[in-house]
């Protein structure tokens, strides 16, 4: 107390007496000065700001609870980060090519990127398909796609991230199958299967039942994978849509982490036990351009989720408490006009989801607001991760911000903001009553509209949107897909449909339509769906019979 008394004072004095006289020659650049997220920042700080600072309650040692300064005890002076970059366009055998090409350029784990069909559940020739094969992903109706998409790659060496969510069962069910066909228990794969269904109502939208029978099946998967597939992350809890659909970063936060409550929640009232599926809870972060908020706001959720774990929904094992997560640089934040410099954004983007402590890692590509990245750009992506691992010093010590007076004021900022959104949730009944209010839709679409307006007003300088503008021609390659990639997957479905054993298919999607209609585990009848030539359309026009579609409410 008298060391932060001292401190005020001192500070008070420098403010007269030198800060205050160096303003009267040179002005501050601007009125004030704001986060990415528009929070206030002051010109410095010190103990004064975090005079309730505790070591070892709030910071504490790496791989010890409260896991502030990382998940591990040797963080990456132990093992470098998974460096995953997200992929996938067009036909599965194009993509099966961008991912050997990756593996042999240092890539060490693979993230599936799904067109939205696949996304929406619907087969590649569904009408509401047409003209949307393969534009942002690898399009994937059965069986067959994905034993060409993983087609000489060693899927129980390399870990295999899918951001799926809506028909999340299903596309998991091929990869068990695929492995499986190949000789590969499923006790031997590994990887992620998004599965977040709550950020999909809150964000992205890519949804297809109503929310009750989409839990079921998320909880389903916790089921399963833990007594099947061990070595599976069943949900990959996701904040990286709510920052892209343009919330702040503490909503990003708090939005997630409540989400990731409500999972477990679920899981505990179907009688499950928090300690047998929660260490295979993983999260998905956003990585963006402030890179103090950003280190912040993982170190924060570390924090945060530890505690929740522990004290709320009482887990005794430590593994249990701890929060891995994968991060991937923002793609908002990208521009199309002078792409080169996306490099020098993404760069940043990187050191902060290092520097915060990311257990994977995707780096976007200079070029993904014009196309899907080509070969050239999406090498130099992996180049950057690959230079901060080798290069930047960076890795050599864990936390190396940790007491940092304003990292950790930070820290402290946004988890107290964070707990403030958790009170306004419950005060509206929980995470799901919220979505129906359109509580999250609301904040996020608020955040949105300031953060254009201070773009529009120059108060948040874009470098070459709306400051240092160039007038110039696109000078990039661009990616081109295979023109007939279309054709080939409708043939390859039509072929599927003639040649599977008929009385095998609809026993097996009958069994999954009695499955569904009870209260027993989906995904055994799934999976057996998917290796009687089930297309994804045809798995999930069954539960869609049975579910129902969800529409969402029309929010002022």
């Amino acid at each position: 107390m008298e060391s932060t008394n001292k401190y005020e004072k001192e500070k008070e004095r420098w403010n007269d007496t030198c800060y205050r006289k160096a303003l009267d020659r040179w002005p501050e650049r601007r009125s004030s000065f704001i986060s990415t997220s528009s929070m206030p920042i002051d010109e410095l700080y010190g103990p004064g700001d975090i005079s309730d600072f505790d070591f070892f309650r709030d910071l504490g040692f790496p791989g010890e609870y409260p896991f502030t300064r990382g998940v591990q005890p040797t963080m990456y002076r132990g093992r470098l980060w998974t460096m995953r970059q997200f992929a996938g366009f067009g036909t599965a055998e194009e993509t099966n090519e961008r991912y050997k090409y990756l593996l042999e350029h240092g890539e060490t784990g693979l993230s599936v990127a799904f067109d939205y069909p696949t996304l929406y559940g619907y087969d590649t020739d569904h009408p509401l398909a047409r003209g949307e094969f393969g534009k942002c992903g690898v399009a994937i109706s059965s069986l067959k796609d994905m034993q060409i998409l993983f087609d000489g790659i060693p899927v129980d060496e390399v870990t295999t991230s899918m951001t799926i969510n809506g028909p999340a069962s299903a596309v998991w069910a091929f990869y068990i199958a695929m492995a499986e066909s190949r000789g590969i228990p499923s006790t031997a794969i590994g990887g992620t299967i998004q599965n977040d269904i709550l950020k999909e109502y809150i964000a992205q939208k890519s949804f297809i039942f109503p929310p009750e029978p989409s839990m079921r099946l998320i909880v389903d998967t916790f089921e399963y994978g833990s007594k099947h597939v061990p070595r599976w992350n069943t949900v990959s809890i996701s904040g990286y849509h709510i920052r892209e659909a343009g919330s702040t970063a503490v909503q990003e936060l708090a939005f997630t982490l409540a989400d990731g409550l409500a999972y477990v929640k679920a899981a505990m009232e179907r009688g499950l036990d928090v300690d047998a599926f929660a260490p295979r809870l993983s999260f998905f972060f956003n990585a963006h351009n402030d890179l103090f908020e950003e280190i912040a706001k993982y170190r924060a959720a570390r924090r945060i989720w530890a505690r929740e774990m522990r004290d709320t929904f009482k887990a005794k094992k430590p593994r249990s408490w701890l929060m891995r997560f994968h991060t991937q640089t923002a793609g908002c934040s990208l521009t199309a006009a002078q792409p080169e410099v996306n490099l020098v954004r993404v760069t940043i983007q990187a050191l902060a989801a290092v520097m915060g402590g990311a257990q994977s890692l995707h780096t976007n590509s200079m070029d993904e607001a014009w196309a899907l990245p080509s070969e050239k750009a999406v090498r130099l992506a992996l180049r950057t991760q690959q230079v901060v691992a080798h290069e930047s010093g960076v890795p050599n010590t864990i936390d190396p911000l940790g007491g940092s007076y304003f990292v950790e004021w930070l820290t402290d900022e946004m988890e107290n903001q964070t707990y403030k959104y958790f009170d306004r949730i419950e005060s509206l009944g929980g995470v799901l009553k919220a979505i129906d209010k359109g509580f999250f839709q609301r904040e996020i679409a608020d955040s949105a509209y300031r953060y254009q307006r201070e773009i529009d007003s120059k108060e948040r300088v874009i470098v070459g949107v709306n400051d240092f503008v160039l007038d110039e021609d696109l000078e990039i390659p661009i990616l081109a897909m295979d023109a007939e990639g279309e054709q080939t997957q409708v043939n390859r479905l039509n072929r599927i449909r003639r040649e599977r054993d008929d009385v095998r298919f609809n026993r097996a999607l009958d069994r999954l339509r009695r499955v569904a209609e009870g209260d027993e585990n989906t995904m055994p009848a799934i999976l057996e769906c998917a290796k009687a030539q089930a297309t994804l359309g045809d798995i999930t026009g069954v539960l869609r019979e049975v579910f129902g579609e969800y529409v969402e409410p029309s929010i002022f």
